[in-house]
Parts: structure tokens; sequence; C-alpha cells
């Protein structure tokens, strides 16, 4: 007898492990994010407050900007967090995502030498990129395809260069991400273009320093999307809307203002809360 009641409550005490289990995997999305957003150290910050608050876990699946797409476009996420507009935009007028909107955003630095043999130092982005590609400067690219690369590049166009055309032996492809792109720049005493949260974060700054910035168009926005449910049934529609409607509620940008590193502010709040 002893043994079978043994066995019973072995039994009950599964049941109720598989079902709390099945509760709390019932309670959690996915979040597809660039790799920028993740490493700045936000999400860490964030998501905690956001669990606390609904009791809502969060799943990040982080990966370059070309990149973070490709699993929401299987069904494979339920809310798309990144900075790359136009893409954003593209996925919702093919019907993946329902919505866009605007979040919060940071922005791009130019960072050189601090001798700034370019001499940049103060001027626009465009008029900086004339200048270093017209003295044949060092400057570094990520050379990855991530959102910070795109804007690179978007920049130069901007400047009226052709990089792929213009460049030489002294525009050197770093290939991988932000923090070894700042660290190449360091070894040559280069410029690089960075979001300033990864600069902020980089401790090792050798001669490098803030050459160029606050120019408009070093602007990066961030835009949060629901993945489409009627697209992708399983998208938990409502878990994910619950995470949207608190990233741009007031409480939510308040938590975005609130996160710092080393007493300075990396995002700041501007949500749009009726889309776009």
């Amino acid at each position: 007898m002893g043994r079978r009641l043994s066995v019973a409550l072995a039994l009950v005490c599964g049941l109720i492990a598989s079902a709390a289990a099945s509760s709390a995997e019932d309670r959690a999305i996915v979040l597809a994010t660039t790799t920028s957003t993740q490493e700045s150290g936000l999400l860490d910050y964030l998501l905690p407050i956001f669990r606390d608050k609904t009791g809502v876990d969060v799943t990040v699946i982080a990966r370059r900007a070309d990149e973070v797409l490709d699993g929401p476009r299987r069904g494979e996420a339920d809310v798309v967090l990144m900075h790359a507009r136009p893409q954003e935009e593209k996925f919702v007028a093919d019907g993946f995502g329902v919505k866009r909107f605007d979040v919060m955003y940071n922005d791009y630095v130019l960072i050189g030498p601090k001798n700034d043999p370019a001499g940049v130092k103060g001027k626009d982005i465009a008029t900086a990129l004339k200048a270093i590609e017209a003295k044949g400067a060092p400057f570094v690219t990520r050379g990855d395809r991530s959102g910070t690369h795109a804007a690179e590049l978007a920049l130069w166009i901007v400047a009226g260069i052709d990089i792929a055309g213009a460049k030489g032996a002294w525009y050197r492809e770093a290939g991988q991400g932000m923090a070894s792109a700042l660290d190449a720049a360091r070894a040559a005493n280069a410029y690089v273009l960075s979001d300033r949260g990864s600069w902020i974060g980089f401790k090792d700054r050798g001669d490098l320093d803030i050459v160029v910035e606050g120019d408009r168009r070093l602007l990066n926005q961030y835009g949060v999307m629901l993945v489409n449910p009627e697209k992708f049934p399983n998208v938990k529609k409502d878990l994910a809307q619950t995470f949207i409607d608190w990233l741009t509620s007031p409480e939510g940008q308040t938590a975005i203002a609130g996160y710092k590193v080393d007493g300075q502010q990396l995002f700041f709040p501007n949500a749009d809360r009726s889309g776009g």
C-alpha cells in the first residue's frame, strides 16, 4: 500500500510540475532584436521590470540587422524590436507584422584619433566623411551587414561618395561586431562610426575620441512590431501586445530613460502610440 501511495504521489507531483512548466511557457514570448540592443545591456535592465509588472517572461533572440527578421518571417517570434526603419516598414507592408511603433532613439557618433588627421572635429557628418575620403585617412567599417554598417553606407551616399568605388587601403573592414570594430580603430588610430552606447561601454579607447556628434542624420530610431497572428496563429498576440503596450507606456518609457551606463543615458524614449 505504501509503495502504491508513493507512486501515486510521484505521479501527482509530476503532473503538477508539468502543469506549472506548461503555464510558465504559456506566459512567455519570444522577442527578435538586434545584437546592439542586446549588447547595450538595455534588455537585461528592462525585461525583469516588465516581468515583475506582468508575469510575462521574454526570451530574446538577438541577431545582426539583416538577419533579425528571418525568424519572424517564419513565425518564429512574437514581437520585433530593431533599428532599421525601411526593413521594418517593408516587414509590415508585406503582411508579416501588424503595426510599427516608435519606441526610443539613440544616436551614432563618429569616433576618430584625438589628433584628427582629417580635420573633421565639429563638422557635420557629410563634410567629415568627404574629408576622410579625400585624405585617405584610416577608417574602419564594421562590414558585417549590421544596422550600424547599413547606417554607415547610407551616410557615404549622403556625402556623395560611392564608397564601393572610392575605398582603398585606407578603408578597412572589421567584419565583426561593434566592440571589435572599435578595437580595430584603436589599434589603427582610425575613424569609425559607432552607436553611442557601444562607445560609452568601450573602455580601452587609446587615443580615440568623439569627433562628430549631434548631426540629425546620426539619429538611430528604434521601432517595435507585433508579428502578424493572422499569418502565424502560434503568435502569442495578447502577451506580445502587452509587451508593446508596456514599452510605449509612460512606465515603460520612464524605464528606458532610467537605463544608464557610467551615469550616461543610452536611449531616449519617444514612443508614438498611434503607430506609423
